[in-house]
């Protein structure tokens, strides 16, 4: 046997091996030294939108952590799959952030034939920044007083509940569509496109929409709304008063909206932990922050890249089944 192909042999791993001692230091003092500049999130909410102000307040606290600027690019439209495809395709280098969220990553991959991104493999996920549990939210004279009552008359009286929502496919469409599939009944949906669903549901043109607290807070405080059931394991110490759909026997019952922090694959494991761990500090050290998420039935809370990646399986597999169960699939 020549003893060439075996010397050129072990020079290849030889040379493979310092490549990847070299590849595996300069990440190391890439992480050691970043941040170095800002860094931008890439914001695939229209301005001025709930998500938008959300990141928005946790990109403050991360660059109070980060020590550099952390600024936030609006890149709206075709249901976050503009924005998501733009953060999908940018630099690995922990610069160029995107803000993921229920309709991007648990929601839009199961309900849009194509769509621009791979959901599971485009992304390394950071960290959850926060989640808002969802609401069935009626008109104040609406003769009901839980979900478990709704349940009832809509099981005596299909279709005797007209429930509004921002149009086919969205979130509190899907909501709805999720909670007559668990509970077997029917809803009469209405969607509003382009215009806001709740001012018709504060004026009780229709009975109910199914969403997250946000949009609703002020008239419920003012009285104009009122909440008839929360997602949750237990009852939200914010609204004691209100009883969860486990307790009107909907036990597998979870909407959840949310919003997470993701960098594009194959940004370094090093940056992505440290992304992280500025995390777990900027969602903890701003109490007022904190209390406004409490407020309209959320919770800020932070991940590590495992916990995030394992929550966004666990929270797609639950839309994949409303979504089928329903039958919707657009184009």
């Amino acid at each position: 046997m020549s003893l060439i192909p075996r010397r050129a042999g072990l020079a290849s791993m030889v040379v493979a091996a310092l490549t990847a001692l070299t590849a595996g230091a300069v990440q190391a003092q890439s992480a050691q030294d970043y941040p170095s500049k800002p860094i931008r999130i890439i914001a695939p909410f229209p301005a001025g939108s709930g998500p938008d102000v959300n990141t928005r307040e946790i990109a403050g606290e991360l660059g109070k952590v980060l020590g550099q600027s952390v600024l936030v690019e609006n890149r709206p439209g075709a249901s976050n799959m503009i924005g998501m495809e733009a953060g999908a395709k940018a630099a690995a280098d922990g610069y160029t952030l995107v803000m993921g969220s229920t309709t991007s990553l648990s929601v839009v991959p199961h309900l849009y034939a194509k769509v621009p991104y791979n959901a599971d493999k485009d992304f390394a996920p950071i960290s959850l920044v926060g989640l808002l549990n969802t609401a069935l939210t009626a008109n104040a004279n609406v003769p009901l007083k839980n979900a478990r009552e709704a349940i009832a008359q809509l099981k005596s009286s299909p279709e005797s509940l007209v429930a509004a929502t921002q149009g086919v496919g969205s979130y509190s469409h899907l909501a709805g569509e999720w909670f007559a599939a668990s509970s077997g009944t029917k809803i009469k949906f209405v969607p509003y496109n382009t215009t806001n669903p709740y001012t018709d549901v504060v004026a009780g043109q229709v009975n109910m929409i199914f969403d997250a607290l946000p949009a609703a807070i002020s008239n419920v405080r003012a009285g104009k709304l009122k909440i008839l059931a929360l997602t949750g394991a237990t009852r939200h110490p914010s609204f004691p008063d209100v009883p969860t759909f486990a307790e009107a026997g909907l036990a597998d019952y979870s909407p959840t909206a949310w919003i997470g922090l993701l960098a594009p694959a194959g940004t370094p494991a090093p940056i992505i932990e440290k992304l992280s761990a500025a995390m777990q500090k900027a969602a903890s050290q701003n109490p007022t922050l904190i209390e406004k998420w409490r407020s309209y039935g959320g919770e800020l809370k932070a991940m590590t890249p495992g916990e995030f990646t394992a929550f966004i399986k666990s929270d797609s597999g639950k839309w994949e089944k409303a979504i089928k169960g329903a039958g919707i699939r657009l184009e």
